[in-house]
């Protein structure tokens, strides 16, 4: 199965929490219907993505990059890759190679919400999930980031925008 087909199949599955994230559930469908090209970066407007938000629930805390090109604490992810066989597997090697964590898991195959934002090199339409960081994990700085920086879940909200919020609350409610 083709990495467009999995992200359909992802889509088609996935039962979206509330009428905001079915109307966004329903574009990205349509875009991948419209778009056959729809997954890769030279895609435009627009573009799927994914990422992960990394937790450790037994500590209450995230870990969050800085972004080195958006200069936004956000959660680790970005574009999908030729070698990415499903959109988890694609939002897990984002989160591994940002965190430098080797051993991360996703919270569950499917993804916990998505969002739609801007970006400097098209729209992102972003599948998210959540990856459970093992016990004593220690994170590395990769080149895609000015920084790394776990915090506690009450405080993502003093660094990060609504959409970290929301995909935080989200994972929360699944934990």
């Amino acid at each position: 199965m083709s990495l467009h087909a999995d992200a359909v199949r992802v889509l088609k599955d996935w039962d979206a929490p509330d009428a905001g994230q079915e109307q966004l559930r329903l574009e990205y469908l349509d875009h991948l219907d419209s778009s056959p090209d729809g997954m890769w970066k030279a895609s435009q407007p627009g573009h799927i993505t994914a990422s992960a938000l990394v937790v450790d629930p037994v500590t209450g805390r995230v870990l969050l990059t800085l972004h080195k090109k958006l200069k936004m604490w956000l959660q680790m992810g970005g574009h999908c890759e030729p070698e990415d066989a499903t959109l988890a597997a694609a939002a897990l090697r984002e989160a591994t190679e940002e965190s430098g964590i080797p051993g991360l898991t996703l919270l569950r195959p499917e993804p916990v919400n998505l969002d739609r934002h801007s970006t400097p090199c098209a729209w992102h339409l972003d599948v998210q999930y959540a990856a459970v960081a093992p016990a004593g994990a220690v994170e590395a700085i990769s080149e895609e980031s000015l920084d790394l920086r776990w915090y506690d879940y009450d405080e993502v909200g003093s660094v990060a925008d609504g959409s970290v919020e929301t995909l935080l609350a989200r994972t929360r409610a699944l934990l």
